[in-house]
């Protein structure tokens, strides 16, 4: 049955066991969970799982770092001695975890990745040259672990992490395996699923991490309508693993359709980042709260059901706290602030498939060529007319000169008559320009929009063309009517 939830997510790894000094006390096992207390989130998932083994005492596959007797790697030493110092007192850090998040009021499911390896042959994996899943033994281990997390410990669900790869995992099969393996998948789906509901104490909940894209779930093998025709699971979060970007506009309408005909749930995973060091001289930048606010706002207006954080900036600050004060409440979503951007892509979401509107290339001159941009904005500032302050729609222009002539059309109307002002966009790049319009007349439209711009004509001499770096919108309220709009 479809729920409302907002989820934060730990990793177990970066924000926590790679950071406290062993031996671990109870005060620092319960961070994870003491700092999304009192917020509006309501489930916790720990992810127990990298491809080398879990984050708990496992008898069911490798205990990180059980395996081998030294590290040179400072914090996976701290993980190590911190999870192997809870076991000498005689508690497992799941259990420890678990009851926290109950008596803190959280739902606890675990998360687990299902293209690591842990105890068994490294040569079956996909990424080692094997055939992952197509190997019995393969799925017998994640059987085994599944049990493990459902029947013996107090966890209220198991997420079964089909979208790790290939930032985070190998994929489960390889492609020439997926035409006649991809119903293996689902049959293991079947039995895990069973696993999970059917345990003694009550039934547990069943989530799956997916990749937005129907296409290339399928091409991953992974049959997510009969999945959900089959009742297999509860929800479903979207994502591309290890991107790290936020989107505020995954294309998963066609998962939220799919998944409510079924009474599954969707919650999206928000990515943590505006910015990240993959982008030429640009340094890791986390997401604002209202930029936050507003891909919360765009998904509540998809009909997704809740959202789904993780990898905040930590220790938390205010700003983080913020965000997960106002996550669950639509309403706050719609009448705040917004901050507007369009995902960029990076070499993993190329790997994955998953195109991005931009960077935009637009390789020379010619008054017949338009160049899309497409947008969201749940904002219907029409009915909100009286309380907008201010909308801005802002691009980073590569290679560009004043003396271009350049066309920019919002939703097939041109913005010529808009105030447009001109900066440098960084420090480093002195020669871009920052295209700031401030828009009066011609405003983004409630539900999906569209950017479109020609490069005309270039000055004598100058050849090739411009590119889009980034685009966004902000929209600014007031508490008080605003006239001469």
């Amino acid at each position: 049955m479809r729920r409302q939830r907002t989820i934060y997510f730990d990793d177990a790894r970066h924000f926590y066991l790679w950071n406290f000094e062993p031996p671990m006390s109870l005060e620092d096992a319960w961070v994870p969970i003491d700092q999304v207390a009192g917020t509006t989130v309501d489930t916790f998932i720990y992810g127990v799982a990298r491809d080398d083994g879990l984050f708990y005492t496992s008898e069911a596959s490798t205990t990180f770092g059980s395996n081998r007797d030294s590290t040179a790697s400072n914090y996976e030493w701290r993980a190590m001695e911190s999870v192997r110092s809870l076991a000498e007192r005689g508690l497992n850090l799941i259990d420890v975890l678990i009851d926290r998040a109950h008596e803190k009021k959280l739902d606890f499911i675990a998360s687990l990745r299902l293209g690591g390896y842990g105890s068994m042959d490294p040569s079956l994996s996909t990424r080692n040259g094997g055939r992952g899943w197509v190997h019995q033994e393969v799925r017998d281990h994640f059987t085994g672990i599944v049990r493990e997390l459902a029947l013996d410990h107090a966890t209220d669900g198991v997420e079964l992490d089909f979208g790790a790869p290939p930032g985070g995992s190998a994929y489960c099969l390889l492609d020439e395996d997926v035409a006649q393996h991809t119903a293996t998948i689902t049959e293991w789906l079947r039995r895990a699923s069973e696993t999970i509901r059917n345990r003694p104490g009550g039934s547990g909940i069943v989530g799956v991490r997916v990749f937005p894209l129907e296409s290339i779930n399928t091409q991953a093998g992974l049959d997510i309508r009969t999945w959900l025709n089959e009742g297999l699971v509860d929800y479903l979060s979207p994502l591309v693993y290890g991107h790290n970007l936020l989107d505020q506009d995954m294309p998963i309408e066609w998962l939220v359709e799919a998944a409510h005909d079924a009474d599954a749930a969707v919650y999206p995973i928000l990515m943590p980042y505006k910015n990240n060091e993959q982008r030429q001289y640009h340094v890791r930048e986390f997401a604002t709260p209202d930029m936050m606010r507003a891909a919360a706002a765009n998904y509540w207006a998809k009909g997704c059901d809740g959202m789904y954080a993780w990898l905040f900036r930590w220790p938390f600050t205010d700003a983080e706290r913020r965000i997960l004060a106002e996550l669950a409440d639509p309403n706050a979503a719609r009448m705040g602030q917004k901050h507007y951007i369009v995902n960029r892509r990076t070499n993993l979401s190329d790997k994955v498939g998953f195109e991005r509107p931009i960077p935009l290339e637009i390789p020379d001159a010619d008054p017949t060529k338009w160049y899309p941009i497409p947008f969201y904005v749940a904002d219907d500032l029409g009915v909100q007319a009286d309380r907008v302050q201010a909308v801005t729609l802002s691009m980073w222009v590569h290679n560009v000169v004043s003396a271009d002539e350049i066309t920019v059309k919002l939703n097939g109307q041109s913005l010529a008559d808009e105030t447009c002002v001109r900066s440098r966009p960084h420090s480093f790049f002195p020669y871009d320009q920052w295209w700031e319009y401030h828009l009066r007349h011609i405003r983004p439209r409630k539900g999906p929009n569209v950017l479109e711009i020609s490069l005309e004509q270039r000055p004598e001499r100058l050849t090739g063309g411009i590119r889009i770096d980034d685009m966004e919108v902000k929209i600014e309220y007031g508490p008080y009517p605003t006239t001469g709009q």
